[in-house]
């Protein structure tokens, strides 16, 4: 195994990194900004060094700055974690040449996944049901409406360099398309280095399904079954859980199984998420993948009860898949997690501030996964999520209630935060009978948000 981990990321994040690796006996190295100095992770870690100032651009998402804690440490392979250089494959690469093992799939996959309309072209042609859609737009209006006529109105405007919900916006007609490009390629530009955008049909109240894999280096590919992540807000994610409400076990198997077929036929090496749009008539469409772990990837773990990351570390030192996974995965139960964040629940805008009170709640089927402690300061330089909470029962209805009642009792002052909201949506009629779509939570909350 291993013999010393550098992990690129911070708060919970690395929490979670550092807990398994601790449990693996490897000698874990963590980072942190000047405002992360002190921050609770650190002590889980063999050492910290480190990285600069606060801002992530001069610190977490310097790539300098890591090589040179790997060289300082003497690692032999670096973690990065979700969010930040997760899904950087020229600094995968850098980590590779520097002599260290990106933790990760191979740069390769990096950049063939990173790229939403040529991983939807390669999707296509290895046989993913994938939504009609269009390459990366070209300069001219008349050229942009065109290709929205032949897809067919209303359609999403959605940036070729990433993903996470930044910069997809919707035109449902052509008055509304030019103002729809115009701003998403301005904020793929900020959010991605390159102001590519393409156009995708626009599903109505869709559900959004994802599909957990694993591969190793040996030709080995395996799923893990599948999340919902319908019940979002601006296309972010809030509640996750796995297995998904209201689906044929039958079709959900035979859709993993054929993701899981795919993925195995194109060589694919580590963990990854397939997601997909799944539309009201039961159609699966390919939206994009993920090369790397997800945010919501303990609702997996729980049913499943596999731990990824020891998974995904075990895979990338070069085990064979038979080493890593039982010889059957079984689904245990079912998960429920939301995401908890320092933000005003009237509109959703961060509240960063002081945890004058932060108590956790705990309890049998409570899973808390944190970077935050009672008196610390969420910043505005980071995403303010301060917490997840996951709810593991034999049912989903127990699983929400017990989700519920750990929500109603968490204890947050200080700052704003979104657990009003989600207790809204966890006790509507529509999520306990599992309708979810990625609409639920303005029309829980009767309001655009």
């Amino acid at each position: 195994m291993f013999n010393k981990v550098v992990v690129a990321n911070r708060g919970a994040v690395a929490a979670r990194v550092l807990r398994a690796l601790d449990a693996m006996r490897v000698h874990s190295v963590a980072v942190y900004s000047e405002a992360d100095a002190g921050a609770p992770y650190l002590e889980l870690a063999g050492e910290t060094h480190a990285i600069g100032p606060a801002p992530a651009r001069e610190s977490y998402l310097d790539p300098e700055r890591l090589l040179e804690v790997i060289r300082r440490s003497h690692a032999d392979a670096l973690h990065p974690g979700y969010g930040f250089l997760s899904e950087n494959a020229a600094f995968a690469q850098r980590v590779n040449d520097a002599g260290a093992r990106f933790i990760g799939p191979s740069p390769r996959w990096i950049e063939a996944m990173g790229h939403k309309t040529r991983a939807r072209e390669l999707a296509a042609r290895h046989g993913m049901p994938v939504s009609k859609g269009t390459e990366v737009l070209p300069a001219g209006e008349g050229a942009i409406a065109a290709a929205a006529r032949e897809i067919g109105f209303p359609v999403l405007v959605k940036p070729a360099g990433g993903g996470g919900g930044i910069g997809m916006l919707p035109a449902r007609n052509e008055s509304e398309l030019a103002s729809a490009v115009e701003r998403s390629r301005s904020m793929a530009a900020r959010g991605f280095g390159t102001a590519e955008v393409y156009l995708e049909r626009l599903m109505e109240r869709p559900r959004h399904v994802e599909f957990q894999v694993l591969g190793d280096s040996h030709g080995g590919l395996a799923h893990l079954f599948e999340r919902d992540c319908s019940t979002q807000r601006r296309n972010q994610k809030v509640i996750e859980e796995a297995p998904a409400p209201a689906l044929e076990r039958h079709d959900a198997r035979a859709m993993a199984e054929r993701v899981a077929g795919i993925l195995r036929e194109m060589g694919y090496d580590n963990i990854g998420t397939v997601e997909m749009l799944l539309g009201e008539e039961g159609e699966f469409s390919f939206l994009e993948m993920n090369t790397r772990l997800q945010v919501e990837h303990g609702v997996t773990e729980e049913v499943t009860r596999v731990d990824l990351v020891r998974a995904q570390v075990r895979a990338s030192y070069g085990e064979r898949l038979a080493e890593i996974l039982p010889q059957q995965v079984e689904l245990h139960g079912h998960a429920i997690q939301a995401r908890v964040y320092a933000e005003d629940p009237r509109n959703f805008f961060p509240s960063p501030g002081r945890l004058k009170v932060f108590r956790p709640p705990e309890g049998a089927g409570i899973r808390i996964e944190t970077g935050y402690a009672e008196g610390r300061e969420v910043t505005p330089h980071y995403d303010p999520m301060i917490a997840k909470v996951i709810a593991h029962a034999p049912t989903r209805e127990k699983a929400a209630d017990l989700l519920a009642d750990a929500l109603a009792a968490f204890a947050i002052e200080g700052v704003k935060n979104n657990i009003p909201a989600v207790l809204a949506v966890l006790r509507a009629e529509a999520f306990r009978a599992g309708r979810v779509h990625t609409g639920l939570i303005p029309e829980v909350l009767g309001r655009k948000v």
